[in-house]
């Protein structure tokens, strides 16, 4: 039996082979990421609000000590 899983809060999604998966994950999202030559991973998510919270969790932090270094420079 066909299985997807939300890539964010891990809600699982079974149907069967018969089923249509247009019909069966109406609502969920797919992504799908280019990794390199012929390499593209695909991303199911069963909102956007699970879309958004991994989007999120994707984007690359700002180190604290380079946001403290620009605080210095508002009194001026």
């Amino acid at each position: 039996m066909p299985e997807v899983i939300c890539s964010s809060c891990g809600r699982k999604m079974e149907f069967a082979s018969k089923e249509r998966p247009c019909e069966v994950l109406s609502g969920w999202l797919t992504v799908s990421q280019w990794k390199g030559l012929r390499a593209v991973e695909h991303y199911n998510f069963c909102s956007f609000t699970c879309l958004k919270r991994w989007v999120a969790a994707q984007v690359p932090k700002v180190p604290q000590v380079i946001l403290k270094a620009f605080e210095g420079g508002k009194d001026k």
